[in-house]
């Protein structure tokens, strides 16, 4: 079943403001309103790049970095950086 990319744009856009509100209300780091409005607005957000692209053939170019690996990632890249400057 498709969807309409302007139904899941609404929804997306909804989960953005969710986010932002759990986010500027939170009482502590790791509060699970935030990372619940996360989790929200990456469903969201893959929900609308699928829609975009069963409907038009295009994607946004954007990715869902996941906690994991994240800082893994960030400190390779500043590496690879690095090591590409000292060369």
């Amino acid at each position: 079943m498709s969807i309409d990319p302007r139904v899941a744009l609404g929804a997306l856009m909804a989960a953005l403001e969710e986010h932002l509100a759990a986010a500027s209300s939170q009482r502590r780091p790791g509060d699970p309103a935030v990372e619940a409005a996360f989790f929200t607005l990456a469903d969201a957000f893959e929900v609308y790049d699928d829609a975009l692209y069963e409907a038009y053939g295009e994607v946004t170019g954007l990715e869902v970095m996941d906690d994991g690996g994240a800082e893994d990632e960030d400190e390779t890249d500043e590496e690879e950086d690095l090591e590409i400057l000292q060369n």
